[in-house]
């Protein structure tokens, strides 16, 4: 009866001789063929390309061969390594797929995943054949030496006996071992050459997070869209509903005490000053004329709304995403509100136009200029939220003016 939470000697040679054991020899066994086959491959076109390089064809259609070999003999090195030691070795970074021979022959000799993985293939043979010998060695060691230990009882040889017991024990108690190691050093050498590389990891988790912040940009701009249509349908309506009411009161009620008519008619100007202020940040947050007609009806609501006049100019014949055009409605809608209260401009110009793949505006005022980014005139804010999508921002503000703002979003 064993005692709880006590190992026993029992325990430790079921343990020894657990399933993992055989599947570690099955692991080196396995490898043996296949690191043999991906070798004799490897340097089967290697010297094909070598003896017949004065043909030029042959080295390139070798060449191919040999790229599209060493992934292929990669994915069954992992496949081994996931099913006997349920060692999972993540892939490199996949490329997109390229139709041009020439193309790819340079493209996959520039990738380091491909000599990385070309130089675990080369590898493998040593690892796994001495591995494999001195695995197969210690078991098979092991049972030949029992037989002897069996043929010295039967032939009642004493010393023979002694001899081979001992023999026997000492490789069938180093066989688990010896597979432990051999596995041990196989992985390193796998995880270390088959699996993605520093700089792949570092480029793989720049994307994702590159994909990340895109879906935070993304949630952040339906989330104002949502405020935008809760705010327009619900507490709009009940500040409309509110400001008619004071003023049908204000209208006819007109034999109550004076106090009570200074009252009313206080409320009815504060509930329109408050209407006014709520469509204005209704259209700051993202005005619903962006989402039905585009930049350049919501852009020219901003301009006729604007303390003095202001020239638009709209050339954007393909519309961007919704979040890069909302970037660009606030980068605009901020820069004219900062150019009222800060600038003491007379007239500004606002310039919208795609290139390409590139969405560039330019807000230029005839202020008194010195506006800089750090001056605490909104200008970082604009920076920051056109740095969310990958874009650019940059301000000439000479001191007496004018000053211009420049920006590039992108269109992809």
């Amino acid at each position: 009866m064993t005692t709880t939470g006590l190992i026993t000697p029992w325990d430790r040679i079921r343990a020894h001789w657990s399933a993992r054991t055989w599947l570690r020899t099955a692991h080196v066994v396995t490898g043996v063929p296949m690191a043999l086959l991906a070798l004799a491959v490897v340097a089967g076109l290697t010297v094909l390309s070598v003896l017949l390089a004065w043909t030029v064809v042959v080295p390139l259609i070798a060449l191919l061969l040999l790229f599209w070999s060493v992934p292929l003999f990669t994915r069954l090195q992992r496949a081994r390594f996931l099913a006997f030691l349920d060692v999972d070795i993540p892939e490199a970074p996949r490329r997109p797929r390229e139709r041009n021979p020439l193309k790819l022959l340079y493209r996959e000799a520039r990738a380091r995943s491909t000599w990385r993985q070309l130089a675990y293939h080369l590898l493998a043979p040593l690892i796994n054949v001495i591995g494999g010998v001195m695995v197969i060695g210690a078991w098979a060691g092991g049972l030949v030496a029992a037989e002897f230990a069996v043929r010295g009882w039967v032939l009642a040889e004493g010393w023979m006996i002694t001899v081979f017991t001992l023999l026997a024990s000492a490789l069938l108690i180093a066989g688990p071992w010896v597979a432990r190691g051999v596995t041990a050093l196989d992985v390193i050498a796998a995880e270390a050459l088959l699996g993605p590389s520093l700089s792949d990891q570092l480029v793989q988790r720049v994307e994702t997070l590159q994909e990340s912040r895109a879906e935070v940009v993304d949630a952040a701009d339906a989330e104002r869209r949502r405020i935008e249509r809760d705010l327009h349908d619900g507490t709009q309506q009940r500040l409309v509903s509110l400001a008619m009411s004071l003023g049908m009161a204000r209208t006819m009620l007109t034999d109550v005490p004076e106090p009570a008519r200074q009252a009313i008619a206080q409320a009815h100007e504060e509930s329109k000053q408050a209407l006014k202020e709520l469509r204005d940040f209704v259209r700051g947050l993202h005005p619903a004329v962006l989402n039905d007609q585009g930049l350049d009806a919501a852009l020219s609501g901003i301009a006729a709304r604007a303390p003095f006049p202001v020239r638009l100019r709209v050339d954007v014949p393909e519309r961007a995403s919704p979040t890069i055009e909302a970037v660009a409605f606030f980068v605009v809608s901020e820069a004219l509100t900062n150019v009222s209260k800060h600038a003491g401009a007379s007239t500004a110009e606002v310039t919208v136009r795609r290139a390409g793949d590139r969405l560039r505006l330019a807000v230029v005022d005839d202020g008194r200029g010195g506006a800089r980014l750090g001056g605490g005139t909104g200008l970082r804010g604009l920076a920051q939220r056109v740095g969310s999508v990958d874009g650019t921002l940059d301000v000439d503000s000479p001191p007496g003016g004018p000053t211009a703002i420049r920006v590039e979003l992108p269109c992809v």
